[in-house]
């Protein structure tokens, strides 16, 4: 794990939420130069880290609402870092725990050297990555339903069918299968949201590949050349890795 080391004039901490910030802002000596929770708005922000901008740095933990103080701070010349989750939690975690003193805790940390460090991923191919990861997820979701018509076979003893639910024609082998209207309609509800996934899915796949040609058309080749690495692997590789710079070492 690395941590932040660089020392600054002024830490800013801040604790975040999708429709609130609590900001805090420490001097070199540890002294709480502004305590104080506001809005989630940009100008806000802009406006409450004006008297500090002389060599400021801003810290917030890595979830799900980040994205903008990263662009804002990248869009105005703002050093930002992005703390670990994990890490944090281990380093600072406690009973007593509030936005208040999670903010001065992250302030803290950063001018202490004690901050964990997580990768701000670019913002040019971070849209892509996040659109990959909800293919990953509604394709888990799709194997997920094509399991639960197979087994409700099992459930009501009849022999397993030996349809390919990947492919239209066999999911329609399963269109008639069970007697029971109630338990077809169930049936029928997995089916019918797997065509459409797959349907979506193919559409979705193209523009993930036309963007990766765009973003790093050359890394995407020679991803595609390794042995067991298809197109959809290359682009989960593509895409979570960012920049390959960033790792020292193999």
């Amino acid at each position: 794990m690395n941590f932040y080391h660089s020392t600054h004039r002024h830490y800013c901490g801040i604790d975040l939420h999708a429709r609130s910030l609590y900001v805090c802002i420490l001097d070199q000596q540890g002294e709480v130069l502004l305590h104080k929770e506001i809005k989630a708005q940009p100008e806000l922000l802009l406006a409450m880290l004006e008297p500090f901008r002389d060599d400021l740095v801003v810290g917030v933990e890595c979830m799900h609402c980040w994205y903008w103080i990263s662009d804002l701070c990248e869009e105005h010349g703002i050093h930002f870092i992005l703390g670990h989750a994990l890490y944090m939690k281990a380093i600072h975690g406690g009973k007593t725990k509030n936005d208040r003193i999670d903010s001065f805790k992250i302030a803290m940390l950063m001018r202490g050297g004690n901050f964990p460090l997580a990768y701000v991923y670019p913002k040019e191919m971070r849209a892509t990555r996040d659109l990959l990861r909800r293919r990953t997820r509604i394709v888990r979701h799709g194997a997920m339903l094509k399991a639960h018509a197979v087994n409700t076979l099992g459930q009501y003893n009849l022999p397993p069918s030996k349809a390919n639910l990947n492919n239209p024609g066999g999911r329609s082998q399963l269109t008639a299968a069970f007697s029971d209207p109630d338990v077809q309609r169930n049936i029928d509800l997995d089916l019918a949201i797997v065509d459409c996934y797959q349907h979506e899915l193919k559409k979705l796949e193209w523009h993930l590949e036309q963007q990766a040609k765009q973003h790093d058309p050359a890394s995407l080749n020679v991803l595609k050349t390794i042995p067991g690495v298809g197109r959809i692997l290359a682009l989960t590789i593509l895409y979570e890795v960012g920049d390959i710079q960033r790792f020292e070492s193999v």
